[in-house]
């Protein structure tokens, strides 16, 4: 509970300041003071709140308010994200800009183009009205000066410099918003479109050659909750029975949610025609019911869970070890990964194949001499360039690797998690195709 409160704490806080900038940006440096400025704040203020909502509606509100708040609140967070990364990316040319605007101008224009910018802005017709200048001291004898001279006029490079601040800060905003609005959009449409078939060759040296061939369909991070539905999941089973695999396996983060609340998306998975086996993810062990509940309703619906266990699977009068260990997620509670008992007493001649949840428990499996471990988690990133920060935690972002010996794959996941976005990460679904060294399946 005290790890969810500090994940909520964190997440507002990054809100909050990310949409102090996008005010400063956004709203700030391109209007002037008046009732277009406070309608603009308002609507970012309620965008913020409701953003902070959706990313900790999970840990602090019921289900039917965590979906209406779901949807607008994770596509802003995507849209907040990118309009964050663009305004930063023309800092420097929107600087070089605004210099050379001032180049050339005197210092007196230069000194009064912030306090005209800033100034309010002049009286409605409405507003005069109501409000009407004082008429002048003697009416019956006028300044010569008044009827003579012309009224006077503000020097011409003036008024030219700050409009064209004004214009470089509205030019700014407008390609910040184009931009994030185009990959926003590009975004949903990987992301809410069917998952890419990956098919990769995997050489195993300690595989029967009786198993060449065998094929194990992988997918991951399917995250059941409250911008999916039923659809999600069906689509996700279709295209891995059409994948004609001997064996299916889930490696984790399958559910955001309790079996009350998301067991009829989980349903069509009972519709898997090979045999499947699931490890827990990190998110398994988010809801106060904990995992358990989904181990036993995926029981029901045919799914084995390998919970720090393996278990023997034959296929063509061959045999090969198949492991799975706990999330590190489970730490907490006392249900973490525990290799020891999940390889005791197995021959060490026989190839293994470990499925777990994070990429980054590879650095154990190899001490364990595992052959092949099967990881997702990292989503490939899903929104770019957060694949560079998910690189500095995990070995392996996605695709096939060898950490310490021990080969990993690590798919990119079926579904998203929080925004229905995925920029340079579509979502997955694998078919390895095994063989034993120097030989082709």
């Amino acid at each position: 509970m005290l790890q969810m409160l500090g994940f909520g704490m964190f997440m507002t806080l990054v809100v909050v300041g990310v949409h102090y900038y996008l005010w400063w940006r956004l709203i700030k440096s391109t209007t002037r003071p008046g009732a277009w400025r406070r309608r603009f704040t308002w609507a970012l203020i309620a965008m913020a709140v409701v953003t902070a909502g959706a990313l900790v509606g999970g840990r602090l509100f019921p289900a039917e308010v965590e979906r209406v708040i779901a949807w607008p609140g994770y596509v802003w967070f995507a849209v907040m994200v990118y309009l964050l990364l663009f305004l930063a990316l023309l800092e420097i040319p929107r600087a070089i800009a605004n210099r050379l605007a001032r180049k050339g101008l005197p210092p007196e224009a230069t000194a009064k183009a912030g306090e005209v910018a800033t100034e309010e802005p002049a009286p409605s017709a409405a507003e005069a009205e109501a409000d009407p200048a004082p008429a002048p001291e003697s009416a019956t004898d006028p300044d010569p000066a008044t009827e003579s001279d012309p009224a006077p006029v503000a020097a011409p490079d003036e008024p030219r410099v700050i409009n064209r601040r004004l214009f470089i800060a509205r030019t700014s905003a407008l390609v910040a918003g184009v931009g994030a609005a185009t990959t926003v959009g590009f975004g949903m449409r990987s992301a809410l479109g069917p998952p890419q078939i990956e098919r990769v060759p995997v050489t195993l040296a300690r595989l029967d050659p009786r198993m060449n061939g065998l094929r194990v369909a992988v997918v991951s991070d399917i995250h059941l909750g409250p911008l999916t539905g039923v659809g999600h999941t069906e689509r996700i089973v279709r295209m891995i029975n059409e994948l004609d695999a001997d064996v299916v396996t889930i490696v984790g983060d399958l559910v955001d949610g309790s079996v009350a609340e998301l067991g009829d998306y989980a349903r069509p998975l009972g519709d898997l025609t090979k045999p499947s086996y699931f490890v827990t993810g990190n998110h398994e062990y988010f809801t106060a019911e904990g995992p358990q509940e989904w181990i036993d309703e995926l029981r029901e619906l045919g799914v084995q869970t390998l919970a720090n266990e393996r278990t023997e699977f034959a296929h063509n009068g061959a045999v090969l070890d198949l492991a799975g260990v706990n999330d590190i997620g489970g730490e907490s509670t006392g249900h973490g990964p525990d290799f020891e008992r999940a390889f005791d007493g197995r021959d060490p001649d026989r190839a293994v194949v470990l499925l777990a949840h994070q990429p980054i428990q590879v650095a154990e499996a190899a001490k364990h001499g595992v052959d092949l471990q099967l990881s997702g988690h990292t989503h490939g990133g899903q929104m770019a360039p957060f694949n560079v920060i998910v690189g500095m935690q995990q070995p392996v972002v996605a695709g096939l690797d060898t950490i310490d010996g021990t080969q990993v794959y690590v798919t990119r996941g079926a579904g998203y998690w929080g925004p229905p976005v995925r920029v340079g990460a579509a979502p997955e679904i694998t078919l390895l195709t095994l063989a034993a060294a120097n030989e082709i399946a």
